[in-house]
């Protein structure tokens, strides 16, 4: 009976984390750029308790001679979904979206070097403060957008309106209404999606790389020209609410179920001990 108890409270435990994935993915159904994970199970270890068989009463028995007692089930892998999010027509000069799965904007570094990859396409301009008359492209939370050059993209603070092409090109048009490509924005192919780190934000990282024998070739490509931009418009995220809500309520059932397990040995254990 304890070993009962003891798949139930280890199944609780994992379902949890599941419970956990499901509703961060419901917190973020409006973060533009946003995408969901999803939640994979296994087996935990169990042992094979065999009868003490009658052979010449098992002939032709194709099921197992005794019965499986399991351990539970524990969390195999948290799966990062890159599927695309619907487009949502903004208008606004600076919103820009990608229109293609597996694609990032590169935002700067972050404090310890790592390289920082993003979906959302929100950016504003920021005034440089080494040079007077330039701004800086930068995202919500004041991060540099990076270039093609792998430097922060900058544009003039005097301008009559900004184009950014299908290809990524920055064009300018002055105040004197001469045009000019001033930048290039970087996007990137990310080959391996399933190392990305979730780094908050709504940005994403690889981990050390080193430690898996990779390089920064193996993982992702720079596609810095590719016609995957679409200004004026934002990414949503991929959340499916229906999908989201189904898996909470399994999740919740199976909690459940289990949670009764637990009651119902408790309680078979009280008729033993009860017995005179």
């Amino acid at each position: 009976m304890n070993q009962a108890m003891i798949t139930s409270a280890t199944t609780m435990g994992q379902l949890q984390h599941k419970l956990d994935v499901t509703s961060n993915n419901l917190a973020n159904m409006n973060t533009t750029g946003y995408k969901r994970r999803d939640v994979s199970f296994q087996d935990l270890l169990f042992q094979q308790v065999n009868n003490q068989q009658v052979l010449s009463q098992e002939v032709g028995r194709s099921t197992p001679y005794g019965i499986r007692v399991g351990s539970g089930a524990a969390l195999a892998q948290t799966a990062l979904r890159l599927d695309q999010g619907a487009l949502q027509t903004t208008g606004r000069t600076l919103d820009v979206a990608l229109t293609e799965k597996d694609y990032f904007f590169e935002i700067s570094p972050a404090e310890d070097g790592t390289r920082r990859f993003t979906r959302d396409g929100a950016f504003y301009l920021s005034p440089n403060p080494e040079v007077p008359g330039e701004n800086h492209l930068v995202n919500h939370k004041g991060d540099y957008v990076l270039s093609s050059a792998g430097t922060p993209i900058t544009l003039p603070a005097q301008y009559r309106d900004i184009t950014i092409t299908e290809d990524g090109s920055i064009v300018v048009t002055g105040l004197d209404g001469e045009s000019q490509t001033v930048s290039q924005m970087q996007v990137l192919q990310i080959t391996k999606p399933q190392l990305l780190n979730a780094l908050g934000e709504n940005n994403f990282g690889f981990p050390d790389l080193g430690e898996l024998g990779l390089g920064m070739d193996d993982v992702l490509n720079e596609t810095a020209g590719t016609a995957v931009f679409r200004q004026g418009a934002l990414e949503m995220s991929n959340v499916d609410m229906g999908q989201e809500m189904t898996e909470m309520l399994l999740a919740q059932r199976n909690y459940q179920f289990n949670a009764r397990a637990i009651s119902i040995t408790d309680q078979m254990m009280g008729l033993v001990n009860n017995i005179r």
